[in-house]
């Protein structure tokens, strides 16, 4: 099969020097790279470019990306190139995106690199384009699975954030972790299974294990 995995941390420009970014290595997406083509699979990965984790050891093709609306564009281009059966979606991406920058006394400050002389500044943050619910549109045969990372409330509320997800985004599976989830991961999957996953072997585990028992439909 033809998979695609993202991973590590998206970001956002505050000017042509500072980042708003997520707290992400890309970790995760090469170890689940690693499991997935030991299994046979075809393998790429849209990497973060912030991404600090060693690149995944087994042979994929590397796709690097910096911001939500470049990944966004990556994807969409790469629903036109070839066959895609599945999508492993745990890429951190930017839940904001500043808008404005201005000063202490209210005007608005343009420049490549904001100077520190100018005192306390005001950012005005507004949503990032979510990548996420798009991939249903570009990728209508394949099977998705969402990441929730979680760390308010407790299981419950979890597991709730990735049932909403599944329905909104209209995935097939969401895997769940955080410190709300606690140690591990959750593996959900419609109507109501929760598989937990001690760790990242055991979670690769059980993904190749959805995904071999899972209906492909012919793209």
């Amino acid at each position: 099969m033809n998979l695609i995995i993202t991973c590590g941390p998206a970001w956002e420009p505050l000017d042509g020097m500072r980042r708003l970014t997520n707290a992400s290595t890309g970790r995760l997406g090469s170890a689940l790279a690693d499991a997935f083509v030991s299994a046979g699979h075809r393998v790429t990965v849209f990497r973060g470019d912030m991404a600090t984790a060693p690149l995944p050891e087994a042979p994929v093709e590397l796709v690097p990306f910096g911001t939500n609306d470049e990944l966004a564009g990556l994807l969409y281009g790469w629903s036109k190139r070839l066959p895609v059966h599945a999508i492993f979606h745990t890429a951190a991406l930017c839940d904001f995106k500043p808008a404005s920058v201005r000063s202490a006394d209210g005007s608005m400050l343009a420049s490549r690199k904001l100077s520190s002389r100018s005192g306390r500044l005001i950012v005005e943050l507004e949503p990032a384009t979510k990548v996420l619910p798009s991939l249903r549109e570009w990728f209508p045969s394949a099977r998705l699975v969402g990441w929730k990372y979680e760390l308010d409330g407790n299981r419950d509320d979890a597991l709730a954030a990735a049932w909403r997800q599944i329905r909104d985004a209209s995935t097939d599976a969401c895997v769940v972790n955080g410190a709300a989830w606690g140690p591990g991961f959750g593996l959900c999957e419609p109507p109501a299974s929760v598989l937990p996953c001690a760790d990242v072997a055991d979670l690769a585990g059980a993904l190749k294990g959805w995904l071999d028992r899972s209906p492909i439909s012919p793209p």
